[in-house]
C-alpha cells in the first residue's frame, strides 16, 4: 500500500489498484497518471488536487470520458478537456459545464459518437 514501487506496478497493471493505496501515494502525480492511464475512472481514488490538475485529467478522460465527473468543476469548462471527454463517451456531456453544453463542437462530438454507435449496432 505504502511502497511506491509495488503500487506504479499495480496501477499499471490495473488502474483500480490506486484504490488501494497508501493516501501519499494517491497524491502522488506519477503514481496516478500510470493509473489514469490505465483505467480513466479511478480519477475518483485520486487526490483531490490532482482532480484539478489539467494533464491529469486529460489523460483521465481520454481513456473514459466519464472520468470528467471526477474533475474538478474548473476542469468542466475546460474546452480542450471537454471535447476530448465526449470524444471519448458522449455521455460525458452530462458533466460538462453549462457554458459549453451549447457550444457547437462539444456538442457534435458527441453527437458523432453516439452515431457511430448507431451504426455499428445497426451492423450487428
Amino acid at each position: 500500500r505504502a511502497d511506491r514501487g509495488v503500487v506504479l506496478e499495480a496501477v499499471r497493471r490495473s488502474g483500480r489498484a490506486l484504490g488501494f493505496a497508501a493516501g501519499e501515494l494517491r497524491a502522488s502525480r506519477e503514481v496516478v497518471l500510470a493509473a489514469v492511464r490505465q483505467n480513466g475512472r479511478v480519477l475518483c481514488e485520486a487526490a483531490p488536487e490532482l482532480c484539478g490538475d489539467r494533464e491529469v485529467v486529460l489523460e483521465a478522460v481520454r481513456q473514459n470520458g466519464s472520468a470528467l465527473a471526477f474533475s474538478a468543476l474548473g476542469l468542466r469548462g475546460d474546452r480542450e478537456v471537454v471535447l476530448a471527454a465526449v470524444r471519448q463517451d458522449g455521455y460525458a456531456l452530462e458533466y460538462v459545464a453549462e457554458e459549453l453544453r451549447g457550444d457547437r463542437e462539444v456538442a457534435q462530438a458527441a453527437e458523432d459518437l453516439q452515431r457511430s454507435w448507431l451504426e455499428t449496432l445497426s451492423l450487428m
